[in-house]
């Protein structure tokens, strides 16, 4: 949809590049001092939160959620001169600082031996604050749906804690339902968000290696760290059985970069990097932003609702402090939300007015519908070959070295969509927990210093595999305004429904005939039996892989998406969807990747349309 002309605010400014001419081969980009940013980093250009009362003039932009989708437009809107306000439902977080960061700390240090707490659910050291359950927080579930709905409350949100996997989709994937029939298409191809992927791998860095696979693109890419020894054995045996193992892709740099140090193989990225070496939103985008002097960051705000006008267009957003309890107001020219995928689609459907009755950017009714998740399964297996292995230094990165892209033609196969595979195992360090089911292993335990020496001989000697795959979306998976429950401020939460259907249940069988193969082709053994129909194969919970998308899908027309192909809503033309909830369709790539180049294309086009006057 072309917005319509309006009398507006610009944004200007010596600093600022031209959507209109940017340059996606020559861009070059620089956060100076990212490595060491000065303390309190987090209180620039932070005033007391604002209220309908206090604030004298509305923001450029007021921006929900400062993960992924929020940080990256919060880093391009603030360098283009834009003012903007960042809402985070969570607290802070700074991996530089260690009253946030555990990395380097012994597993024995841990007070707690490593349990999980009820905000920590990965263990107390790992860099996330969230989980599936969230005490106050509930959602709701339609009878017979297993779905779990996970939630972050940290600055930052998901990218500090996630496994850094950062794949570009391909041509294919935006225009599947041309290839197969199932599903819809994007109204956008790969070659519109290809200079975004290019933009994306500049300023933030990702390791891999150009292969110049079918529909698997590749990347502006820093060297691969060497596989590790299990991990050879594994592409060993992947090589004889035609399955295509390629270095992996994570945004883990190698080399400097921007400030930042590359990575020094502590195998601890899920701690929260101290050097900067992997991304995370709050170190890479959020706080360069606050040294514009143009980001006010505020903290434990959790956003209920878009506020509109007369004329049906966004004024701000409606938010609760969750520190005080207080209902505020802060007042914007343009509203980004980001919160993820769901909590997007839940502040749509409970932003309603006279003029919006079914919710924000809802004429259509799609908001909360056709939302999907990654499709997983696990297998694990022990190698014998790998026993006693000599001891070496293989931490590595924290996350696999290597991967496997999809490599078959479904048109061969009885399900539709493809899916990659991830590996685990090695020799780093032990963490709490470790080798647990020891009686499993040839000798069946011990007791003493007999059981010390099994602990020994048999670490590093398993391997495992994880399935990640396309789910296809279907209308019978969406999401809901509960018409009874409420959070603890007295917000409407989401009812879930879900349905896996065969093409998913077939597909993670493939998985897991796969991941079973391969550990024989290695001389394992298979720890678990194949599951049955029954038991759906063994695939994952929706939500559990927490690759959430859709629910504010985008369009060519506004009677059957909530956007138009750059993310702004059809019904509102100062409304922006920066997350997962814009995607037509989930991909066999981890979804990250995409968030951020779409929000960085969103983002010149807002400053484009301010410029021009026509928001």
């Amino acid at each position: 949809m072309q917005a319509k002309g309006r009398g507006g605010h610009g944004w200007g400014g010596s600093g600022e590049r031209c959507a209109q001419k940017r340059c996606h081969t020559n861009r070059r980009h620089a956060n100076p001092g990212l490595t060491h940013p000065a303390r309190p980093v987090h209180l620039v250009g932070m005033p007391q939160s604002p209220s309908r009362s206090t604030q004298a003039e509305p923001y450029d932009v007021v921006i929900v959620g400062s993960g992924a989708g929020g940080g990256m437009a919060a880093y391009e809107l603030t360098k283009a001169g834009a003012r903007v306000a960042l809402l985070e439902a969570g607290g802070h977080w700074d991996n530089t600082s260690s009253q946030y960061s555990a990395m380097l700390k012994m597993p024995y240090d841990s007070p707690r031996r490593g349990a999980s707490t009820t905000d920590r659910p990965f263990g107390e050291w790992d860099a996330n604050i969230g989980g599936w359950q969230i005490p106050g927080e509930p959602y709701t579930k339609a009878e017979g749906t297993k779905f779990d709905w996970w939630r972050a409350r940290m600055l930052g949100g998901r990218t500090n804690h996630w496994g850094r996997i950062s794949l570009r989709f391909g041509p294919d994937d935006f225009r599947r339902k041309s290839i197969d029939g199932m599903g819809d298409d994007w109204p956008i191809g790969y070659d519109d968000v290809k200079p975004w992927y290019d933009e994306v791998d500049r300023l933030i860095g990702i390791f891999g290696s150009v292969e110049g696979l079918p529909n698997e693109p590749d990347g502006i890419f820093h060297a691969p760290p060497a596989p590790r020894y299990y991990e050879r054995r594994i592409k060993d045996a992947c090589d004889r059985m035609g399955i295509t193992c390629i270095p992996a892709r994570l945004s883990i740099i190698t080399k400097p970069h921007n400030g930042r140090a590359p990575c020094h193989y502590c195998g601890q990225c899920n701690r929260g990097c101290m050097t900067n070496s992997n991304f995370s939103s709050p170190n890479v985008l959020i706080f360069p932003a606050l040294r514009t002097g143009r980001l006010t960051l505020i903290t434990n705000a959790m956003a209920r609702e878009v506020s509109t006008g007369e004329d049906g267009r966004a004024t701000g957003v409606h938010y609760i402090d969750t520190k005080s309890g207080e209902d505020r107001h802060i007042r914007g020219r343009v509203v980004v939300l980001a919160a993820s995928a769901l909590e997007s689609a839940r502040i749509l459907l409970n932003s309603k007015s006279s003029r919006h009755p079914q919710g924000l950017a809802n004429s259509s009714g799609v908001v909360g519908k056709y939302i999907t998740d990654t499709t997983g399964t696990d297998v694990a297996g022990f190698i014998p070959s790998l026993v006693d292995v000599p001891r070496h230094n293989a931490d590595g990165v924290g996350g696999n070295h290597i991967m496997m892209p999809w490599w078959l033609d479904n048109a061969k196969l009885d399900f539709p969509r493809g899916y990659h595979i991830e590996v685990w195992g090695g020799l780093g360090m032990p963490t709490y927990g470790f080798m647990g089911g020891i009686e499993r292993y040839p000798e069946g335990g011990g007791y003493g210093a007999d059981l010390k020496q099994q602990y020994r001989k048999y670490w590093g000697a398993t391997v495992g595999f994880s399935g990640r795959g396309e789910m296809v979306a279907n209308d019978k998976t969406f999401c809901e305004l509960d018409p009874t429950v409420t959070d603890k401020w007295g917000i409407p939460v989401l009812r879930f429904h879900w349905e896996w259907r065969d093409s998913e249940y077939l597909q993670v069988k493939h998985m897991q005939e796969t991941f079973r193969a391969i550990i024989a082709e290695m001389g394992g053994e298979v720890w678990s039996a194949m599951p049955t129909r029954e038991q759906g194969y063994g695939i994952a919970n929706g939500g559990a892989i927490i690759h959430e998308l859709g629910g504010a899908r985008m369009g060519s027309t506004e009677r059957d998406s909530a956007l138009n192909s750059n993310c702004q809503a059809w019904d509102c033309d100062n409304l922006f969807v920066a997350d997962g909830a814009p995607f037509v369709s989930q991909a066999d790539k981890n979804p990250t990747w995409t968030i951020m180049a779409l929000s960085m294309r969103t983002s010149a086009y807002i400053t484009q349309q301010r410029r021009a006057g026509r928001l």
